[in-house]
């Protein structure tokens, strides 16, 4: 999703992350900023960009917001996807190009998106010829996401974000030189950071203590041989019908 956000006096911008953007690195509260539209578009928003500009009296950007990232060079082939960058740089160059697009003969129009990158940096492999070159198989994505004739059985992008976790851990011996001990260690360190943040509430911080949490708790449940989905599946099957009350802000079960 494309946010076009108004920052009272001073500018209209386009972004992805409001947060991120205009928060983090521009330093505007969300008070202090309005959010006039938002598109899936980038054309649609690029060009409303620049008409609200003219019609609020600001300075016009000098290139279109779809102009400013460099699309990168994709080979299609009959089998395959080819991207021409390393595998450890793919993320970054995919979340750069969201909404590029290119068309297959066989499956049709494919697009980069916010919610198939996770499937992409998952499912890829690095070229036998080239190791700055990486690749996914055609068939395989057009099932995934773009098959109108049936409805895959493909993991939602949370449960994906847990495999790239594993993946990152594994390429980081943290597996391999590791133990649950160690983890241990590690995820009381991240719940110090946390009541820290919570004291302060320091939101950015609160969410990032949280965030280190979970990869935390996804490396220790695969060193105990069991993963965080089985975990979270059965704590839940746990509480699901748990009836209690709230006392003193604490949900306290029934004994019976």
């Amino acid at each position: 999703m494309y946010y076009l956000y108004h920052i009272p006096g001073k500018k209209i911008g386009v972004t992805r992350d409001l947060n991120n953007r205009v928060t983090l690195i521009q330093g505007y509260k969300p008070s202090e900023y309005e959010v006039l539209d938002r598109s899936e578009d980038i054309d649609y928003i690029s060009d409303k960009e620049i008409e609200l500009q003219k019609s609020y009296g600001y300075k016009k950007d000098r290139q279109l917001y779809k102009n400013l990232f460099n699309n990168m060079k994709i080979n299609v082939t009959e089998q395959t996807t080819t991207f021409p960058y390393n595998i450890n740089d793919l993320e970054k160059q995919l979340f750069k190009n969201v909404g590029l697009s290119w068309s297959h003969k066989e499956f049709g129009k494919f697009e980069i998106t916010d919610d198939n990158i996770p499937w992409i940096l998952t499912n890829v492999k690095t070229s036998m010829y080239n190791e700055n070159r990486c690749y996914i198989y055609n068939k395989a994505f057009y099932e995934a996401y773009f098959n109108p004739a049936h409805t895959p059985d493909v993991k939602t992008t949370s449960q994906v974000i847990f495999d790239l976790i594993r993946n990152w851990a594994a390429v980081r011996g943290i597996y391999e030189g590791g133990n649950s001990h160690t983890q241990y260690v590690k995820l009381q360190e991240e719940a110090g950071e946390l009541a820290k943040a919570l004291l302060q509430d320091d939101k950015m911080e609160i969410m990032d203590a949280i965030g280190d949490m979970v990869v935390v708790l996804t490396n220790l449940a695969h060193l105990e041989d069991t993963t965080i989905e089985s975990c979270i599946a059965q704590a839940y099957n746990e509480i699901k019908n748990r009836k209690g009350s709230m006392i003193n802000g604490t949900f306290v079960k029934d004994e019976n």
